[in-house]
């Protein structure tokens, strides 16, 4: 076990780049646009079993964060983390394996969905740790930006495996590779010290420090404004997961094998979009940028529609339209963690975030159900669009009525050294 006096004054920035390197790997989730189109062809699966594992995946992950949250803070992210590892590969390994549908949704629905889950509940919480609360936003978006980043390097990754190697046997190399990455920068997911006291110093010493309440699961699931979040969550991540499951194959219809740039390119919008909501609701509020990035996602649903159903060459559009909706998609994933860090401290984090990020799983699998059965009823993704944009409308005004308390104040102080 590592002793306080051991660490280094920077370790802080140790643990949010190994929970950004953590969420790299475990990105693979957002490349399954890409995985659809060979397994259409080499499994002849149609319709709705094409997105099944996928929609699985985002349940099992979602509720999984529950387990897993109270894992991490009851044993510490490295376990976790570690356990989260292990079981991505076993997932990974199975599925390829065979071409069997069954085994595909065990494998990739409920294994890999439940890895990724113990991965990502761990990354977030102990960097949090070790900063103060006026960079709540900032430094949860860095830690989660790389599970939107993932793609970026994922795509062209997987289209070259695919490729060249196959489906079955690129799934065999991302399990071992990513066993190995996300089970050794586990081990640098270290909490701080009991005594540590993560406040700015300098010019911010003596000003006002906020400190929420410490709630438990079953405190905050009998209060409105956790449902508020909930619902606000569900429809922010789930309009937005509509469309990355199958960004792919709307550009294919346009860029044809170049189309796994829109999804690399989307990628990139996701994991700037985190970075740059987190920064923005530091400075302005968390209920102020979550109205902007709602309202902008809905017009970008809408815009959506004459865009890809163009029938001149659209790729620039589709890229860029592919780029802002990522990027407000994302911006979900650094606000609610931050919101749920203020409104009902660090000391349950893990399993708090966890009872609210079965929004972000529930609007996955249901709204890309819809969407697929949508798409397959019309022929086109005109619908999904329309849905995906009323419903975010909802959101926005909804967003405008949450209630942004000022818990109890104390006067910061400047941290113990560490040396």
């Amino acid at each position: 076990m590592t002793s306080p006096t051991s660490l280094h004054p920077h370790h802080g920035w140790r643990v949010v780049l190994a929970g950004l390197g953590i969420n790299l790997a475990l990105g693979v989730l957002y490349t399954w646009s890409l995985f659809k189109g060979s397994i259409e062809k080499d499994f002849g699966w149609k319709g709705a079993q094409l997105n099944d594992p996928y929609a699985l995946c985002c349940l099992v992950f979602s509720f999984s964060m529950i387990l897993a949250g109270r894992c991490q803070d009851h044993f510490g992210p490295r376990i976790t983390a570690s356990v989260g590892g292990l079981l991505v590969a076993a997932g990974l390994i199975m599925i390829s394996t065979t071409s069997s549908y069954a085994v595909w949704v065990i494998g990739f629905g409920v294994l890999v969905g439940a890895g990724i889950g113990f991965g990502y509940s761990s990354a977030t919480p102990p960097a949090l740790k070790w900063f103060p609360p006026s960079k709540t936003g900032l430094i949860a978006g860095i830690v989660v930006a790389g599970f939107g980043l993932a793609p970026v390097y994922l795509a062209p990754a997987s289209d070259f495996m695919l490729r060249n190697f196959g489906l079955l046997r690129s799934m065999l190399f991302f399990g071992i590779a990513f066993a190995a990455i996300v089970c050794g920068l586990a081990q640098l997911l270290i909490n701080p010290p009991a005594s540590y006291s993560a406040v700015v110093t300098g010019p911010s010493a003596g000003t006002k420090l906020v400190i929420p309440p410490e709630l438990s699961p079953s405190q905050i699931l009998r209060t409105s404004s956790f449902w508020h979040l909930w619902a606000l969550y569900f429809i922010g991540a789930g309009a937005g997961l509509m469309v990355i499951s199958s960004i792919s194959g709307m550009a294919r219809r346009t860029m044809g094998e170049s189309a796994f740039v829109a999804v690399a390119v989307m990628a990139l919008g996701n994991a700037v979009g985190r970075i740059v909501a987190g920064i923005l609701s530091d400075k302005i509020g968390r209920r102020r940028t979550l109205v902007i990035v709602l309202s902008i996602q809905a017009l970008l649903m809408f815009a959506a529609v004459p865009i890809t159903s163009s029938e001149g060459e659209a790729e620039f559009l589709i890229v860029l339209l592919a780029t802002f909706i990522g990027f407000n998609y994302g911006a979900n994933l650094s606000i609610f963690p931050s919101m749920t860090k203020d409104l009902w401290g660090l000391k349950n984090f893990g399993i708090n975030y966890g009872c609210l990020f079965t929004a972000w799983g529930v609007g996955g699998f249901a709204l890309s159900r819809i969407q697929q059965m949508l798409k397959a009823g019309s022929g086109t993704f005109n619908s999904s669009f329309l849905t995906a944009g009323a419903l975010l409308v909802i959101g926005a005004l909804l967003a405008l009525l949450i209630k942004e308390k000022t818990p109890k104040t104390k006067t910061m102080l400047p941290p113990p050294p560490i040396s």
